[in-house]
């Protein structure tokens, strides 16, 4: 009965038409004060509608540890603001630490160009996104958040670096003043390795060439416009002069003039011959010995000397561009990774020796091996002609393949594998069925 009145009510009303215009009424949703004793309405921009106070003070009824991070001497922004949800849900999330979102999408929300774009270099944290590698995102006892000051934080991670810095005996001023001296932390587009500027236009900055000194050093030559670094550790040395630790004969004897013209030349920085023609004026003996091997690496044969070696000084014996490793990598780039992903790593390819198995400029024997005989070389660290072992050499033929004997390679990878022992395969049994198959299963 109720429900046909409404019904009646409603119909009558349309038939009516619209109401006689009148005095104007306030919407019903009017925000108005709030009563005595009551909570305030939430502000707009706040999604959550939050009590005051919630979005930052109240998380500390909880999280009272939390006071002293405001104590330290740079507090984060947001944090400093007690915006604790400009980063956090309070409620639930599906990241971590219950972010809004993923971490650096959290950050980049403020910080979105910290490194220039285009950059010549980037910082592998900020490449990677990880800006809690060095930033605490709350606060910290360094400047701009950071987890240690300076110095000390980069050697975190460069380690080795860091130590034979602290270590060199002449020590270079910007390094003991901090690592941005002359690196941007973040990304660089002025030059690589982070570089503020690129070499020598960032040495110029302190060093003025022209002054008497100096130019006596460098026996007149126009250094304005040479690499610095091909001679000098940026970093320290213990050295003299703080040159690299290896030095080329003729640079620690200050000859220049054997490879290049002289210094007032027009071109004082051409060499007097090309390539390894250069080089055999004072090694041509040892290039002869490695140009009659049965086999010559390529840059050799090609005379590329530079391909592997600096010719005034480097940190690696035999003046080598960089470590073995490195340097071999430049080329096997493909080689050096599978050590990298291996399980089970190679101690000489781990300590950046690829010199212990391998002629660096060529061999009689196949891959530039040491020892041609494979076994033999593998026995120069290994073992195994002292126990028992599967039987090798030229008498056993390798049942898969009968123009091959088996030998230490015919079962392990000497780069690695992402398999144990350097095997190709993920189990023994699978290998051996390989050749024993009438035990497969």
């Amino acid at each position: 009965m109720l429900a046909q009145t409404m019904v009646l009510a409603v119909t009558l009303a349309l038939a009516a038409g619209p109401a006689a215009p009148g005095p104007a009424r306030a919407p019903a949703r009017a925000e108005r004060a709030p009563a005595a004793g009551a909570a305030p309405r939430p502000a707009a921009g706040n999604p959550q509608k939050l009590r005051p106070g919630a979005k930052g003070p109240a998380c500390l009824e909880c999280h009272g540890d939390f006071e002293q991070k405001l104590k330290r001497g740079f507090v984060h922004t947001p944090v400093k603001n007690g915006e604790c949800t400009g980063c956090h849900d309070p409620h639930a999330s599906d990241h971590a630490k219950l972010l809004t979102s993923a971490q650096e999408s959290v950050c980049l929300g403020c910080h979105a160009q910290v490194a220039p774009s285009p950059a010549k270099s980037t910082h592998q944290p900020v490449a990677e996104r990880r800006c809690t590698a060095c930033h605490d995102p709350h606060a910290g006892a360094a400047r701009a958040n950071l987890l240690k000051e300076g110095n000390e934080l980069c050697g975190s991670c460069h380690k080795a670096l860091a130590e034979a810095a602290a270590g060199a005996r002449h020590k270079h001023h910007p390094v003991q003043k901090g690592c941005t001296a002359c690196h941007d932390p973040h990304g660089s587009a002025g030059g690589p390795a982070l570089l503020r500027m690129d070499v020598p236009e960032l040495c110029l900055g302190c060093h003025k060439v022209e002054t008497p000194l100096l130019a006596r050093k460098h026996l007149g030559y126009p250094i304005k416009t040479a690499r610095c670094t091909t001679c000098h550790d940026p970093h320290g040395s213990n050295v003299a002069g703080m040159l690299l630790a290896q030095v080329h004969p003729p640079v620690a004897k200050a000859q220049c003039a054997m490879c290049h013209e002289p210094a007032t030349s027009k071109t004082p920085f051409k060499t007097k011959q090309a390539g390894a023609e250069l080089c055999r004026t004072c090694h041509s003996h040892k290039m002869d010995l490695m140009l009659g091997r049965n086999r010559v690496h390529q840059p050799v044969a090609e005379g590329a000397c530079l391909a592997c070696h600096g010719p005034h000084a480097s940190k690696a014996r035999g003046l080598l561009r960089g470590d073995a490793a490195g340097t071999c990598g430049a080329c096997h780039a493909d080689t050096i990774r599978r050590q990298v992903v291996s399980v089970t790593k190679h101690k000489p390819i781990g300590e950046g020796e690829c010199w212990r198995c391998h002629e660096p400029h060529g061999g009689n024997g196949p891959l530039f091996f040491t020892n041609p005989d494979g076994i033999e070389l593998c026995g120069q660290c290994h073992d195994w002609q002292q126990h028992a072992s599967h039987p090798l050499g030229e008498k056993v033929k390798d049942p898969r393949n009968p123009s091959l004997f088996l030998q230490c390679s015919s079962c392990h990878r000497a780069h690695g594998t992402e398999f144990k022992h350097m095997l190709p395969f993920p189990t023994a049994t699978a290998l051996c069925t390989n050749c024993h198959e009438r035990f497969k299963r």
